[in-house]
């Protein structure tokens, strides 16, 4: 039986955006230095865009909605429970995804050094 979260989870890949479209054609496989992602992925209560569970990283990618001081609340509220749970979260604007796929790249890299692997 699958659960609502993998249910809901399976439903934002289907239905993703440019900017998550291009940011997984980097991550996905192993791609990116041999971190593996997983798209949509629940973690804890919440369904993190892009996950490695190795490197403990989530990565999130915010459009316009995310500018409204309710949503960016809410964002905070939740990456400081992720990263009470042991996860870093870096955000990146879909603009950034889109227009600089490698500082996004490079600040992975940096955390995997962070952390030694």
């Amino acid at each position: 039986m699958t659960s609502t979260r993998t249910t809901f989870a399976r439903k934002l890949r289907q239905s993703s955006g440019l900017a998550e479209r291009k940011v997984w054609e980097r991550l996905r496989g192993g791609q990116l230095d041999g971190h593996k992602f997983r798209r949509q992925h629940p973690v804890g209560g919440y369904i993190a865009d892009f996950a490695s569970e190795r490197l403990r990283l989530i990565i999130e990618l915010d459009g316009s909605i995310h500018e409204r001081d309710e949503v960016a609340l809410n964002d905070r509220l939740r990456q400081d429970d992720l990263e009470a749970s042991g996860w870093t979260v870096l955000r990146f604007s879909n603009q950034q995804a889109l227009n600089n796929m490698d500082a996004l790249a490079d600040a992975i890299r940096a955390h995997a050094r962070l952390i030694d692997i």
